[in-house]
C-alpha cells in the first residue's frame, strides 16, 4: 500500500489568536457569508485544547451524503450484540465497529481491516490508521502470521488459528497499547482489570462537561483530573514514554475527534451526552448512569467528520502538544514507586542517551520523532529499527522528518517503577 506523506505539524504551541488561517481568508474573499460563519465557528476556539481545529479545519464543510454512516436496520451494519465468545476490550470505538460489523463481529481482525474501518467509519487519516493498526499487530497480535490482533483478550484457537493465540490482544497490552489514567477504564495494577467500563468514571467525564456537550477542552481538563487522581490513589501508576505520552492523549482526543456528530450548523462536530453514551454503551441519564459492558454502538442519524479533513498524524500531534501546553505534567515520564503520591520522573536525556532532552523535545519535529521512535518500547523484543520496516508508511514519516536517530531507549531508567516491571495477570 502506497500512502501519501504528510509533514508533522508541531507548531501548535505557538500563539494561535492573531489571524484566521490564510486558506479561510482566501475562500471567504469569494463568499462573504462564509467568513461570517467562520467567525462564529472559531470564536473562542483559537486557544485551549481545541486550538488545532482552526488550523486543520479552516473552512466549515459538511456533506450529508458523504458523511452519513448508515447503521439502520437492513444496512448490513445494524447493531448486533456480542455473543459470549466474541472478543471485546478497552476501546469503545473498536467495540462499536465490531458490534456493527465494520470489523469482524468476533473481534479478531487483520491490519487491513483495522485501517479500512478507522478511515471509512470515523475519518482517521491513512498514515495514522496504518501506524496504529500495524503497531497493534506488532505489540498485541500474531507476529508469525499477518499481524492479526484482537480488540479484546487472547483469541481462541477457533478465532485466531494456531499462531493467533500467540497474541494477547488489547486487554493484554498494558503499558503498550493500553495505559493508566484512562477516561473510563481502571488501572490494571490497581483494580485487576483494564477493560471494564467504570460507571463512576463516565459520570466524572460528564461532570467535567456541563451544558449537555462534551468538548476537547472538557476532556483535557478531565484527563488532568484523572492523571492527578491516579497518582494519589494508585501506588503503581506509570506514565510511560509511549503508553503515557502518546496512547493516553489519544484515549481522550479520539473521543471528541471521532465520536462527535457533525452537521451543517456544527461542521466540526458536537458531542452530546446521548451520543457519547451510545458510543460507550452507557444507559440511563446524568446522575443515574449504568455501563453495560460490550454494548457500544454507533448512534442512529450519525455523521462522521468531513471527508476533506481526515484526522491525520499532524492533527493528532498538534492536539497532543496543545494539551501539554495546558498541562505540562502530561509530558512527565515516570510513575509512583510503590506508594501513592510518590511520582518520580525520568530524565529524558538519560532515557534517550542524550538524543532528546526536556527542552529540545518540544522543538521542531522532535516530539513526533520521539513518539514514533519509542513506539516499540512496550515490547522489548521488537527492535526500534525494525519498527520502520514494519510498514513503509512509518519509515516514510520518520525519513521526511529528518529525525535525530534514536537507536534505543535505556529501559533501566524505568526499572524503579513497579507499574513498569510488574507481571501482568489478565482476565
Amino acid at each position: 500500500m502506497k500512502l501519501p506523506t504528510f509533514p508533522l505539524f508541531v507548531a501548535a504551541l505557538a500563539p494561535l489568536t492573531d489571524a484566521f488561517p490564510a486558506a479561510m481568508l482566501e475562500a471567504a474573499a469569494h463568499d462573504p457569508t462564509l467568513l461570517k460563519r467562520a467567525e462564529k465557528l472559531l470564536a473562542g476556539r483559537q486557544a485551549g485544547a481545541d486550538a488545532a481545529t482552526a488550523l486543520f479545519e479552516p473552512v466549515p464543510i459538511f456533506d450529508a451524503k458523504a458523511q452519513y454512516v448508515n447503521v439502520s436496520k437492513g444496512s448490513g451494519h445494524e447493531y448486533v450484540a456480542p455473543g459470549s465468545s466474541d472478543l471485546r476490550g478497552p476501546c469503545p470505538g473498536l467495540n462499536a465497529f465490531a458490534n456493527h460489523n465494520f470489523l469482524p463481529h468476533n473481534g479478531y481482525a487483520t491490519v487491513a481491516q483495522y485501517i479500512d474501518a478507522t478511515t471509512k467509519v470515523v475519518g482517521m487519516g491513512p498514515l495514522l490508521a496504518v501506524f496504529l493498526s500495524a503497531l497493534g499487530g506488532a505489540l498485541d497480535g500474531d507476529m508469525v502470521r499477518n499481524l492479526n490482533w484482537s480488540i479484546g483478550g487472547k483469541p481462541s484457537l477457533a478465532q485466531g488459528g494456531a499462531t493467533g493465540v500467540l497474541g494477547n490482544g488489547l486487554i493484554g497490552s498494558h503499558n503498550k497499547y493500553e495505559s493508566d489514567a484512562s477516561p473510563t477504564r481502571p488501572d490494571l495494577y490497581q483494580s485487576g482489570n483494564d477493560y471494564m467500563t467504570v460507571t463512576s468514571q463516565f459520570q466524572e467525564l460528564i461532570d467535567y462537561s456541563p451544558g449537555g456537550q462534551v468538548t476537547l477542552d472538557s476532556l483535557t481538563s478531565f484527563r488532568s483530573h484523572r492523571f492527578d487522581t491516579q497518582i494519589a490513589n494508585n501506588p503503581y501508576f506509570f506514565n510511560g514514554p509511549f503508553s503515557g505520552v502518546l496512547v493516553q492523549p489519544a484515549a481522550y482526543t479520539f473521543i471528541y475527534r471521532f465520536m462527535a456528530n457533525h452537521s451543517a450548523e456544527n461542521p466540526t462536530g458536537l458531542l452530546s451526552y446521548d451520543v457519547i453514551q451510545s458510543w460507550f454503551g452507557v444507559q440511563g441519564s446524568d446522575g443515574n448512569y449504568k455501563a453495560v459492558q460490550g454494548t457500544e454502538r454507533i448512534p442512529e442519524n450519525w455523521y462522521k467528520r468531513a471527508i476533506a479533513y481526515p484526522y491525520e498524524t499532524d492533527y493528532f500531534l498538534a492536539d497532543a502538544l496543545n494539551a501539554i501546553k495546558l498541562h505540562p505534567k502530561f509530558l512527565d515520564i515516570g510513575g509512583n514507586t510503590g506508594t501513592t503520591n510518590s511520582f518520580t520522573g525520568v530524565d529524558i536525556s538519560n532515557l534517550t542517551g542524550g538524543v532528546f532532552n526536556s527542552q529540545t523535545l518540544l522543538e521542531s519535529n522532535n516530539f513526533g520523532c520521539f513518539l514514533y521512535q519509542v513506539s516499540a518500547q512496550g515490547k522489548p523484543d521488537i527492535l526500534l529499527g525494525a519498527l520502520s520496516q514494519l510498514t513503509g508508511a512509518i519509515g516514510s514519516i520518520i525519513g521526511k522528518l529528518g529525525c535525530p536517530q534514536l537507536q534505543a531507549i535505556d529501559a533501566k531508567q524505568l526499572q524503579k517503577f513497579p507499574g513498569y516491571t510488574k507481571q501482568a495477570v489478565y482476565g
